[in-house]
């Protein structure tokens, strides 16, 4: 028999995409985060909503720049993304903290993080759930992926400090392409 189960907690049933690193630039200064709560809206053009806190200086950057990377690590760099989501851009520079290599992007100045295995250069779509709901909705202009990395272990938030790492992989019948 089910049981009822507090409101407060029903995001550790909901399982988003992978982590991802949102990294953003404002006057040169870069910033990262860790973000888990995003997803598809569409496919060509790819567009990605994503939850961005207003308490967060990824917020206060990424609304008046209107553009963004969205950085794809793999499991190895879990501890890295987890330390990165656990504390402020205000009184931490991230990048050297943790020891991510910012690159130049092509389109965007918010810089691609070299140890993730793609990154995607995105500018903002649409604002109009920002204010009441901290969504973003981002086109992705420019992507990047490195070949050698066929099967990406990624990183899966759960909540409280819970990660699952995706790793099995089953074929099923799908007409999508």
């Amino acid at each position: 028999m089910p049981r009822r189960f507090p409101l407060s907690r029903v995001y550790q049933l909901l399982k988003p995409g992978s982590v991802v690193l949102l990294t953003t630039s404002l006057r040169g200064r870069h910033n990262v985060m860790a973000l888990s709560w995003h997803m598809m809206i569409e496919f060509e053009p790819p567009l990605v909503g994503c939850i961005v806190s207003g308490r967060q200086l990824s917020f206060e950057t990424l609304r008046p720049t209107r553009e963004c990377v969205l950085a794809i690590p793999e499991a190895h760099l879990g501890r890295q993304v987890a330390a990165i989501g656990n504390c402020s851009g205000r009184a931490t520079d991230k990048f050297a903290a943790f020891g991510l290599t910012p690159l130049p992007a092509r389109h965007v100045a918010a810089p691609l993080v070299a140890k993730c295995f793609a990154n995607l250069e995105c500018r903002i779509a649409d604002t109009r759930w920002g204010d009441r709901y901290n969504m973003f909705v981002l086109e992705v202009i420019h992507a990047w992926r490195e070949p050698g990395v066929r099967a990406p272990r990624t990183l899966h938030h759960e909540g409280c400090g819970r990660f699952a790492v995706a790793d099995e992989r089953i074929r099923l019948t799908s007409r999508a392409r």
